[in-house]
């Protein structure tokens, strides 16, 4: 039997699967925010807006609601979406008879937005101010009593998004960097997740291709708009395929660690990736081969993200984002029930707690 190496199929196996594409309408455009967000809105016949901004994109909100009638607005926004936001916003949006739903700002906001459109049915348009991608997935999630729990349903996909890279022009460095590897963590962890497939595979592969690239440049000239053109172009394909893929072992790790203990969403998967490659990489040829190949790296996909997070300079560390060599029991026990079926390599709880011991400490284990 032929191989298919375009497919990721090796010899002895025919290339079959089931692929979903998600329908959405994208608006990519920089210094164009405020014109496409109406626009979206209008194409939605949107009449009373529930306006859902972070507090670093009011201006942009102010200029927004400007032009079109806003029912209510929400600006304490707080990461992995805590229960109690969550039903305020819900009751907010039914009390104002809402009947579209605009989010700005980074993944917390596009999280809260999805939570009142699964529980209210409203279309959500997103402006994301980070390369978080969770604008461009059907995937929610909510934290209740330190659990943090997530689900998939299209209602939460939002209708449109606004794509300005002039909005990533405020961000600090540090915090660009960790969001882009958050993006990373995407196409990455698409590879070997539970509905991975060739179609997904190739736009995660475009997506890294772009990031890399992206990342460098903005490394080195954080206000070049060119580089975050192509890290916020690099998100968006990465995170397509992660919403098409689902989420894989670096996901189910990182939901533990911040839902459970409160870590910075972002920062989180910066430090974890890297972790989770060098565990799986080694037994999956295919996956180490996109990632070696999209980072230009010629020594194991492990130490691929390893390197460029010294390059870059992004948290070395767990213990650097406030995790605990005594919480990392626990965390291998919330952890082990969510690993999917798919991970190329079998998990145990022990092997949990090697991964997140050389993670909180910052020790590669390549």
């Amino acid at each position: 039997m032929a191989d298919h190496p375009a497919l990721g199929v090796s010899s002895g196996r025919s290339a079959a699967f089931d692929h979903t594409t998600l329908g959405q309408r994208v608006l990519f455009g920089s210094f164009a925010a405020a014109d496409h967000a109406v626009e979206a809105l209008q194409s939605l016949n949107a009449v009373r807006v529930l306006l859902i901004a972070d507090e670093f994109a009011v201006e942009l909100a102010d200029t927004v609601a400007r032009r079109v009638q806003v029912a209510g607005r929400i600006h304490d926004i707080v990461q992995h979406v805590p229960a109690e936001k969550a039903r305020d916003a819900v009751a907010l949006a039914t009390t104002t008879d809402a009947d579209a739903i605009l989010s700005i700002g980074g993944g917390s906001s596009t999280g809260l937005a999805k939570i009142v459109a699964r529980d209210t049915g409203l279309p959500i348009v997103a402006v994301p101010t980070t390369f978080a991608g969770s604008e461009a997935t059907n995937v929610w999630g909510i934290t209740e009593r330190g659990r943090k729990t997530t689900g998939v349903d299209d209602a939460v996909l939002p209708r449109a998004v606004v794509y300005d890279a002039n909005l990533m022009a405020s961000m600090p460095v540090g915090l660009a960097m960790s969001s882009a590897l958050n993006a990373v963590a995407h196409a990455v962890d698409g590879f070997w997740a539970p509905r991975a497939d060739p179609i997904n595979r190739a736009l995660g592969t475009e997506g890294l291709r772009a990031l890399f690239s992206g990342l460098r440049l903005l490394h080195s000239a954080g206000d070049d708009l060119e580089a975050r053109e192509q890290t916020l172009y690099g998100a968006y394909l990465a995170a397509v395929a992660f919403a098409s893929a689902g989420a894989g072992l670096h996901h189910k790790i990182c939901h533990a660690l911040g839902g459970t203990f409160n870590l910075p969403h972002a920062e989180t998967h910066s430090v974890v990736i890297a972790y989770v490659t060098a565990f799986n990489a080694p037994y999956a040829s295919d996956a180490e081969e996109r990632i070696r190949n999209a980072l230009g790296w010629g020594g194991t996909a492990a130490g691929g993200p390893y390197a460029l997070r010294r390059e870059i300079g992004s948290p070395a560390s767990l213990a650097e984002l406030g995790f605990r060599d005594r919480d990392i029991r626990r965390a291998a026990e919330v952890i082990l029930p969510t690993v999917p079926p798919s991970n190329p390599r079998p998990v145990k709880r022990a092997d949990l707690e090697e991964l997140l011991r050389a993670a909180q400490a910052g020790d590669p284990i390549e």
